[in-house]
């Protein structure tokens, strides 16, 4: 008679594990520091520049200190997703800089365009969900529309090719769901507040409503690199 006991099966491994508080203090802080130090309309500065692309840079940080976060269908070998996601962040890091000053607009218009291009990358084309782009045309359309008769003619093109990479990006994170979903819902939302806010009319709070969504949607798209595939939702 055996009488050896059966040990229950070990559960395998999570290839994904959420960032505990402590990893995400220097995003925190250096949102704060933002905030506190840079949100009056001072004049430009390296400084500045400094104080507000902090925060995404910290968010680099998170995923390079967690080489074993990757959420990625569609995103290639493991470390693909978060490796794209990293690279996105960097460049939308250099785009803070560029519209630090006026003058380099479209610098950043371009940085930004090549972080919604890597992150439309990163999130695949799996579920493709078409369907989702019947809203995201109800709104960008007569949006853009209104957009276009405030922009400087020099400005229509460059802008209306970040619009479409924007629109991508929010297609994707949107099918891909979970916390991807309401960072690719923020970033539209934040980037459609600087449209309206910089070429409109300007908004009361709008540099504050602009980057509380904008942080908060590259927090929300950096912590999908911590999340299980079979935790999406879709």
């Amino acid at each position: 008679m055996d009488v050896r006991r059966e040990r229950p099966p070990r559960s395998p491994p999570s290839s994904a594990q959420q960032p505990h508080l402590g990893s995400l203090s220097p995003f925190l802080l250096t949102c704060t520091a933002y905030f506190f130090l840079w949100i009056p309309e001072d004049p430009p500065s390296r400084v500045g520049a400094l104080v507000k692309c902090l925060p995404v840079l910290c968010l680099v940080g998170l995923l390079r200190a967690n080489p074993g976060s990757s959420s990625g269908s569609g995103s290639g070998s493991s470390g693909g997703y978060s490796l794209r996601l990293q690279v996105a962040l960097l460049f939308s890091a250099l785009g803070d800089v560029f519209l630090i000053w006026p003058e380099n607009f479209l610098y950043g218009v371009l940085a930004f365009g090549m972080a919604q291009l890597l992150y439309s990358w990163a999130f695949g084309f799996s579920p493709l969900r078409p369907g989702l782009l019947v809203p995201i045309v109800l709104y960008s359309l007569p949006f853009s529309g209104l957009l276009l008769l405030h922009l400087p003619p020099d400005l229509v093109l460059p802008v209306s090719a970040y619009g479409l990479a924007l629109s991508t990006m929010l297609w994707q994170g949107l099918a891909r769901g979970g916390s991807t979903r309401w960072g690719a819902l923020l970033f539209a939302a934040s980037d459609s507040l600087l449209s309206w806010h910089t070429f409109i009319q300007p908004l009361a709070h709008g540099r504050l409503l602009i980057m509380a969504t904008y942080y908060a949607a590259q927090l929300l798209i950096t912590l999908s690199a911590f999340q299980s595939p079979k935790l999406k939702t879709h």
